[in-house]
């Protein structure tokens, strides 16, 4: 029985052990799949964030470069620098993503994320709310600036904060943004009062409140001083006010000046023409064939370009015109259909005539143009610094970022903060550019230059070419030192007087025409002649450059390809600077990564202190030659 009863006993203990041990396993296989289904769970939670993360990465705003000064709110950048503007295509539009319009940026290398990077980058704030009267727009008179923790004096290097209030016709402060102003530290007083001074040989700077004694003090009382200037950055705060800073880079004296160029309200005139008129500037097709009893026909028609909105439409459909598809670029140019003559008896080109077609309303909102605002008049005191930030030790190079500012006047002399320029002479002019052949292609502002090396160069003498001046070729040969420079107008649309048109070359194809090579300089420009068009119209004009200054740069990687940016200058519906910012912040998006200078002259010729013009003055132009040359030449 003993026996019997332990067996049972121990029966008993070995199926409760088992019990136990199958509870265990159902447990620990219950807790596993649960740990299982924890981690699933976070993985998946850790793919869904990281897909928002990467979803929100592509809606962000482009990469700052060159003059993108973004409020706290909103990238915008209502400045005088080349900055973000306004876009003719909207980047949440998904429909429009889909459209062959970006199968055509594909086909040249632009992927529909980096468009679309361009169409954050130049938009441009609106006003939030329906203008119904003159008087709700910004007052130059009423609108003001302030500076910010105005010191008694200030070191060379330090910077101003200057504070822009804008104001209505009523005196009532405004809310929303999109004032386009311009913004500068000068310095115009023709003597210098109660002040010991010096020149430093190797700067060129002046020097006031040196020391008594000093090394530094050189110089006497009553000395004439010239005039100095820097471009200030201007920043659009989206609520009425608007934020500058100004770089104190020299040592001396110096006063604020800013300027309305135009109201958000003239701003929204200007790109309603521009939607809706481009083709308010037309242009002149001269037809010319035999006729009978051996007479000559003529026929003068108008001409634009071909694009199926905007108001270029009304030119006509169907048989109403001529067409020249450019084969290489595949452009349009088209004249209406002459009377008497066929299609291929164009033979000259000109610029036709402006049509006006701005209402009452649009004409009083542009009346309001680049006007001073008025403001704290205090004199900024400069000192010495032993930091001396005119001290550029970087090499002039392909692809540097130009800040802002990228230099400053003195003397007439413009000190480059993008890289280390020099000043040449006519002799080390001569010597830059031996042995090289020169290509310029764009408009007038580049002509300038090539006129600039005809009259310094004693030895290089222009060709005549018995072509119209005004848009060539043009050349000039100094077989002494082995230089040619050629300029001529880029091609169609183009303000000029009458002109072949056989000599009108798109810059595209004159690009694809070169060899190139480590003697080969070739320099254009692109923009007053493009203000009235769409952007989109100008984007696909440069993004066809860009394709063959990429091809040039892949056979010929030796080659120096050089852009000029726009001019300031023009203030009015046909040609605004508020256009020229638009296009030239187009084309440095366009190049900013291709191997390129950029040789900026926005900003040298927005804060000089001659009157703007859009052919700015020797003074201008000998100190852009300067730049231009140290990057040609940079040992």
């Amino acid at each position: 029985m003993d026996l019997i009863s332990c067996f049972q006993k121990y029966t008993l203990k070995k199926s409760d052990f088992e019990s136990r041990e199958q509870h265990f396993h159902r447990e620990r296989s219950w807790l596993w799949k649960l740990f299982t289904g924890l981690c699933l769970l976070i993985v998946m939670c850790f793919l869904v964030i990281w897909s928002y993360m990467g979803n929100e990465r592509k809606k962000r705003p482009p990469p700052i470069f060159l003059f993108q000064h973004c409020a706290e709110r909103h990238c915008s950048s209502n400045s005088s620098s080349p900055a973000a503007v306004n876009s003719e295509v909207s980047v949440t539009n998904k429909s429009q993503s889909q459209s062959p319009i970006n199968s055509f940026y594909s086909e040249l290398g632009i992927s529909s994320d980096t468009y679309s990077r361009l169409q954050q980058s130049i938009k441009w704030a609106e006003p939030d709310r329906s203008i119904t009267n003159v008087s709700m727009s910004t007052s130059p008179a009423h609108t003001t600036f302030t500076i910010a923790n105005l010191k008694d004096s200030y070191q060379i290097g330090e910077q101003l904060l200057v504070l822009v209030h804008a104001k209505d016709f009523d005196n009532k402060s405004k809310s929303y943004g999109g004032d386009f102003f311009q913004a500068k530290l000068f310095w115009s007083k023709t003597k210098v009062s109660d002040f010991k001074c010096y020149f430093t040989g190797t700067t060129n700077l002046l020097y006031l409140n040196s020391a008594p004694g000093s090394e530094r003090e050189s110089c006497i009382e009553n000395v004439p001083l010239s005039q100095a200037s820097v471009f200030g950055e201007v920043r659009d705060l989206l609520n009425g006010s608007y934020s500058v800073r100004l770089l104190l880079p020299w040592v001396g004296e110096a006063q604020v000046a800013v300027r309305l160029i135009h109201s958000s309200e003239a701003v929204q005139v200007l790109k309603h023409h521009r939607d809706t008129n481009s083709d308010r500037v037309y242009f002149n097709g001269y037809y010319e064939g035999p006729g009978p009893n051996k007479t000559r026909l003529s026929e003068t028609v108008k001409c634009n370009v071909k694009w199926d909105k905007n108001g270029l439409e009304r030119m006509g459909t169907g048989d109403c015109c001529c067409e020249y598809k450019d084969p290489r670029t595949g452009e349009t140019w088209r004249c209406q259909r002459p009377k008497s003559l066929p299609c291929s008896a164009l033979v000259y080109h000109s610029m036709g005539g402006y049509t006006d077609r701005l209402t009452n309303n649009d004409k009083m909102l542009m009346k309001q143009t680049n006007k001073g605002i008025n403001g704290d008049k205090s004199i900024i005191r400069i000192f010495h610094h032993q930091n001396d930030i005119n001290d550029i030790t970087e090499k002039c190079r392909p692809g540097l970022h130009t800040p802002v500012p990228a230099g400053f006047y003195l003397n007439d002399v413009w000190t480059s903060f993008v890289c280390s320029t020099r000043h040449f002479t006519t002799q080390t002019t001569t010597e830059c550019l031996k042995d090289k052949h020169i290509y310029m292609m764009g408009d007038s502002t580049l002509r300038q230059w090539f006129e600039f090396f005809v009259k310094e160069v004693p030895t290089l003498k222009q060709m005549n070419q018995h072509v119209q001046y005004q848009t060539g070729p043009l050349l000039a040969v100094d077989v002494e030192n082995n230089i040619d420079l050629h300029w001529r107008a880029h091609g169609f649309p183009l303000r000029s007087r009458k002109t072949a048109v056989a000599n009108l070359h798109y810059i595209s194809n004159e690009i694809d025409d070169l060899a190139g090579g480590s003697h080969t300089v070739i320099i254009f420009n692109l923009g007053p002649h493009f203000t009235t068009y769409p952007l989109e119209f100008f984007t696909q004009r440069v993004l066809r450059i860009r394709k063959a200054v990429l091809a040039l740069l892949q056979r010929a990687p030796d080659t120096t390809v050089i852009i000029k940016t726009v001019n300031t200058g023009y203030k009015d519906i046909f040609g605004s600077d508020w256009y020229s910012l638009q296009l030239d912040r187009i084309l440095r998006w366009a190049f900013q990564d291709v191997g390129v200078y950029t040789l900026d002259v926005w900003q040298m010729t927005a804060c000089h202190y001659n009157n703007e013009d859009i052919h700015p003055g020797p003074v201008i132009i000998k100190n852009e030659i300067d730049i231009l040359l140290s990057f040609i030449c940079k040992n």
